[in-house]
């Protein structure tokens, strides 16, 4: 009896003791998963390779990695990059902790072979990459080591371009990457860059290729391509880097000097274009609105198509042509013939054949079907009117003023520049459909002097290559205002519409209201064949200017704000920026960025001297106008860092949130 009652009160406490623990515990456990923890850093390891990596005078068909850990391999069709490529797809798969690759095709011999998995590799928990990985072996006696890496940008506007494959050729041939596969290959990046890896002593030739049928060979226009004819010949050397470590954002922890082997070359710099598409080819026929459809063809002709009506006569259509006369808008001269909702005829038009030579092509029996049926535009027309006349019954009962005619339509016009203008430019006009009659006494220019307006005598001409653009030309004066004053019907269009009456003011600004900005290029490769261009933050052109004899561009009454400069070389002087021809050797015209936004204020004379080729092409379009982003490589590390700087205290790299 008193040895149950002295431990009775004992086994009590335990029990309540056990129960508060429980409680606790279970309290724990209801606060969900714990905020602000560390991430684990450590990327998975490789424990082994089977054949072992690095090994020479093998052909092996199947290799195995094994992790320390379970892995995930992210996209490998697009980021494992097989060289020499494989023209029959590789297997490559993940499973558990370790990687299988199969390679299908036969191997060559004396040949160094590298797997470049990128970063593709990371753990299946934290997502921890394992940096940058290649499995390499040879089926010869040794390994090649040597690298080559650079960048790609498109030719037009040294944009990085992302996916394109870059490979070496030892064959110097200037045709060679149409009839011969890439001995070495690599990809490039979301910042335009690539590293081909693997390389054997030697002379090369290099060139980059979005290859759209995956051949690794050149051979559709519709291929982006690039190539270099200098020389490439691949070297290294010791050299010594500087490695950072940071405390945090601001503060530097320690600075070390690291060896390491620097491969050379190293910042080659591709240009790729789209050859232009020269062959000729009908693509669609399109009647979207009523009175007028649009024939579209793959590249234009200086020989126009022949329609020949079956239901209407040839005589009723205008031709609407395209600057580059790739794209043909008939427009219906009649009422009649625009209500008939089908249009049949046959079209003879220049075609490229088989062998890219040019020939008469007939497709009979087409039909320019209406988008919208006449019936239906009756009907909605017919609906309009008697919701117009209900309106105009209601305002009549309630005795507010109201119209008895249903309003006319009349041609709709636009107007540009709005409100006001530099001295500089000309007041344009556009009409949505094409005009037949333009009485040219029925417009009429006025000036403000002081508080009376004077006539001022004007004129107006088309637009060169445009059939419903004209332009108002005046002798504009700065700080004035005007008033355009257009006369009733002083317009008619080819279904009898008349324009309706126009008033409307315009202020002229003047030298105060502007800036001027002077560029002079600069350097080895400026000349007086360049253009500058004004860009503005989204990369649209606000102005350009040829350079003149001192290999200046001035640019007055320059509206107030901030701008990019870009030049091309215009070797031809048309004005526009031409692409490249590949089998010629002729590469796209040379395009170039100033890094630096300038700022233009108005009243302010800006100078700015450009030396084009100062910073390397892949360095120099500024980061806003850049539209393909770099691929997002945000470590653990890079995380810890930010949550040791948000608990306030010291970050150690390798050492702080470790597990």
């Amino acid at each position: 009896m008193p040895r149950v009652s002295i431990h009775r009160p004992l086994a009590k406490a335990n029990i309540l003791l056990a129960a508060i623990t429980m409680l606790l515990l279970s309290s724990c456990a209801r606060m969900g998963a714990p905020d602000g923890g560390w991430y684990d850093e450590t990327p998975p390891r490789i424990v082994e390779t089977v054949p072992q990596e690095g090994s020479v005078n093998i052909s092996p068909k199947k290799m195995t990695i094994r992790f320390s850990e379970y892995i995930k391999l992210e996209n490998a069709q697009e980021k494992v990059i097989i060289s020499p490529p494989q023209l029959e797809q590789p297997e490559i798969k993940a499973q558990g902790k370790r990687i299988v690759v199969e390679l299908k095709d036969t191997l060559k011999a004396n040949t160094t072979y590298t797997v470049d998995f990128g970063d593709a590799i990371s753990d299946n928990n934290e997502g921890n990459p394992l940096g940058s990985y290649t499995y390499v072996f040879s089926t010869g006696a040794q390994i090649d080591t040597l690298q080559v890496s650079g960048y790609v940008l498109s030719a037009d506007d040294l944009e990085p371009l992302k996916g394109l494959l870059v490979g070496l050729y030892s064959n110097m041939s200037d045709t060679v990457v149409r009839h011969e596969p890439m001995l070495r290959i690599s990809r490039t990046d979301g910042t335009g860059h690539f590293n081909i890896k693997g390389v054997a002593p030697g002379d090369y030739r290099i060139y980059a290729l979005n290859d759209a049928d995956a051949d690794y060979l050149y051979g559709q226009k519709s291929e982006q391509i690039a190539f270099c004819r200098d020389t490439i010949t691949p070297y290294a050397f010791q050299d010594t880097r500087q490695d950072t470590i940071w405390t945090d954002a601001l503060h530097i922890k320690t600075i070390s000097r690291t060896p390491y082997t620097h491969f050379m070359p190293d910042e080659v710099t591709l240009l790729a274009f789209s050859e232009e598409v020269t062959d000729r080819n009908f693509l669609k026929l399109e009647r979207k609105e009523p009175d007028r459809f649009t024939l579209f063809f793959s590249y234009g002709s200086d020989t126009l198509p022949v329609v020949r009506g079956h239901n209407f006569a040839d005589s009723l259509l205008l031709l609407e042509a395209s600057t580059r006369g790739d794209t043909l808008t008939y427009w219906l001269r009649d009422t009649a013939l625009v209500n008939q909702d089908t249009l049949r005829f046959d079209l003879a038009y220049l075609a490229t054949d088989t062998l890219g030579e040019l020939h008469w092509k007939t497709d009979s029996a087409m039909e320019a079907l209406a988008k919208v049926p006449y019936e239906k535009r009756r009907k909605s027309l017919q609906k309009e009117m008697e919701e117009w006349s209900k309106q105009q019954e209601k305002m009549k009962k309630k005795g507010q003023a109201y119209d008895s005619i249903y309003p006319v339509e009349h041609i709709k016009v636009k107007w540009t520049p709005g409100s006001s203008m530099s001295p500089l430019q000309h007041v344009h006009f556009e009409t949505a459909t094409p005009l037949v009659h333009i009485d040219t006494t029925a417009f009429h220019l006025y000036y403000k002097k002081d508080t009376l307006w004077y006539e001022e005598p004007l004129r107006i001409k088309p637009t060169e290559g445009q059939l419903r653009c004209y332009e108002l030309v005046a002798d504009w004066q700065p700080s004035t205002e005007y008033s355009i004053e257009v006369d009733s019907a002083a317009m008619r269009d080819l279904l009898g519409l008349v324009s309706n009456p126009v008033k409307q003011g315009l202020k002229v600004g003047g030298p105060d209201e502007y800036s001027t900005l002077t560029v002079t290029l600069e350097g080895p490769a400026a000349d007086t064949s360049f253009v500058v261009q004004l860009l503005d933050n989204g990369g649209k052109v606000a102005a350009w200017k040829r350079v003149d004899d001192k290999r200046s561009a001035a640019f007055y009454y320059l509206r107030p704000g901030a701008y990019y400069l870009k030049a091309w070389r215009d070797g031809n002087a048309n004005n526009r920026w031409d692409t490249g021809f590949y089998d010629a050797g002729l590469q796209a015209e040379e395009v170039y960025y100033h890094p630096e936004l300038v700022e233009c204020k108005a009243k302010w004379d800006v100078k700015r001297q450009w030396n084009l080729t100062e910073l390397p092409r892949f360095r120099q379009k500024p980061a806003k106008l850049v539209k393909q982003k770099a691929d997002a490589k945000r470590t653990r590390q890079e995380r810890n860092r930010q949550r040791a700087a948000e608990k306030g205290i010291e970050f150690i790299e390798g050492v702080t949130g470790v597990r």
